[in-house]
């Protein structure tokens, strides 16, 4: 593996237009997609401890949380898509030597991005009351699902500076310190809901008893865990970006911040195709969580846990697309179309493996993982016949994440965008519709296998055309 200054040579070697042997290019590959792959490992292994907390609560609790996470993930995924307008034409210019132009992005890119943020925060805080009724939730466990929901839109500005600031970083092929602190935030993460979730207990350790102290706020406490954790690491990752980053660092020269349409423009010609995208899936998540909420809060309970232990498996590959966003910005931004789609092909044929590997041990494990998060013997039973059907998805599905990340380094979004819609509301909702009823939880999530696989086969099919390729933001 090349070390932080090996990493940097080779990525002027794509900047200064010098040739890459395959070895070269797979030693840069893992060498950004390491950190990354880390990172996502390390929330995940938190992800399971944060579930493992509420779960020891109850399932009524766990349903709480679950039904509000696939709309967290939709508020976060706008805000994503929001930064990432900007952060691809930072590669682009980097790629093209063109620093002073790239900061002057990051300038604008803060107080855009703050104030997109400012906003969708208020339209959240406007809906967290009637949203869990929306979505066909228990009366029982309506109030704590909003409360959940409204704690975390309080805090969205603050997710946003820790968006903006980590895929400016990583557009410049700073992938360590990004995943540093986002480590950094699954430690906190949990160190606060322990304090914040149990109330005031007696404790046993190594033999000696203890009176361990705690807010006993349920619920609340586990938002307040995860807002707290992502305030300190997003006040550090922009302090990083704005006074010690080589790259961007707005202290090597002086600059304005104040917007201007044509990067604006830009922004959005890459980003909205994102944001709809991502709107219209995470809704149509949401309608399969209204499918699953009335099935109960057994059923409720496995798929939310489910979804965490699924992660285990495709965080290698958000870690790869990371990093293939990095590389195909650069180098495109650079003019070396034949490297850009050499790296396409390594980068996704390395996660297809990998993610291969994942599966298999997700298969095997199942009981254990499910087990870990939920002290019910029907939550596990039922999670771990999900998730083994779910294996058989994941090779395909990691062709699906790691070309999308291809396609947004290229700046290329809109016919992903349109892959991802049809496959998400035609396919994914239509036999999820077909196959709950007399399948139940099981049968939803062998709709949602059979359209990861449809969708990954769509996205190789349009990798090996070169038409991604022939639109570069300039």
């Amino acid at each position: 593996m090349a070390s932080q200054g090996g990493k940097l040579a080779l990525l002027r070697l794509i900047r200064e237009g010098e040739p890459l042997s395959r070895r070269q290019q797979l030693q840069l590959t893992f060498t950004l997609s390491l950190p990354s792959i880390l990172a996502n490992a390390s929330a995940m292994v938190m992800s399971f401890i944060d579930a493992a907390m509420v779960g020891q609560l109850g399932a009524d609790d766990s349903a709480s949380v679950g039904l509000m996470g696939t709309t967290n993930w939709l508020f976060e995924g706008v805000l994503s898509a929001f930064a990432a307008g900007y952060a691809v034409q930072v590669a682009h210019l980097l790629g093209a030597k063109r620093n002073a132009d790239a900061r002057q992005v990051v300038r604008q890119a803060i107080v855009v991005c703050l104030a997109f943020s400012l906003l969708l925060a208020g339209f959240g805080l406007l809906i967290c009351r009637p949203l869990p009724v929306w979505l066909g939730a228990e009366a029982h466990i309506r109030a704590n699902a909003s409360i959940y929901f409204g704690t975390f839109m309080l805090f969205v500005p603050f997710f946003m500076i820790d968006i903006v600031a980590s895929s400016m970083l990583r557009s410049s092929g700073n992938m360590r310190v990004p995943s540093a602190l986002n480590i950094l935030m699954c430690i906190l993460d949990v160190i606060f809901n322990f304090f914040l979730i149990f109330p005031t207990r007696d404790v046993t350790m190594l033999g000696q008893h203890f009176t361990m102290p705690g807010a006993g706020l349920g619920v609340m406490g586990a938002a307040l865990g995860t807002a707290c954790a992502g305030f300190v690491v997003a006040l550090l990752m922009m302090y990083y970006l704005v006074f010690r980053s080589s790259d961007l660092s707005l202290t090597i020269d002086r600059g304005s911040f104040k917007p201007t349409w044509p990067t604006f423009r830009k922004s959005v010609t890459i980003s909205t195709p994102m944001g709809l995208q991502h709107i219209m899936m995470c809704s149509a998540s949401i309608v399969i969580t209204g499918i699953v909420a009335p099935l109960g809060s057994i059923a409720l309970a496995a798929n939310s846990f489910g979804i965490t232990a699924e992660s285990l498996c495709y965080m290698s590959g958000y870690g790869i697309a990371d990093a293939s966003t990095t590389l195909i910005g650069q180098s495109l931004g650079a003019g070396r179309k034949r490297l850009t789609r050499s790296f396409a092909w390594i980068t996704v044929l390395s996660g297809m493996a990998i993610m291969g590997v994942m599966a298999i041990l997700m298969y095997i494990f199942a009981p254990q993982l499910m087990g870990f998060m939920s002290p019910v013997p029907e939550v596990v039973d039922l999670g771990t016949r999900c998730l083994r059907v779910e294996a058989w998805a994941e090779p395909l599905f990691a062709a699906a994440i790691i070309s999308y990340g291809v396609f947004v380094g290229a700046g290329y979004t809109l016919v992903p965008c349109g892959i991802n819609l049809v496959s998400m509301w035609i396919v994914r909702l239509g036999l999820s519709a077909i196959m709950v009823g007399s399948m139940g939880l099981y049968g939803v999530w062998m709709a949602m296998a059979i359209e990861l696989c449809f969708r990954g086969t769509v996205y190789l099919v349009w990798l090996s055309s070169k038409r991604w390729m022939r639109k570069v933001i300039d």
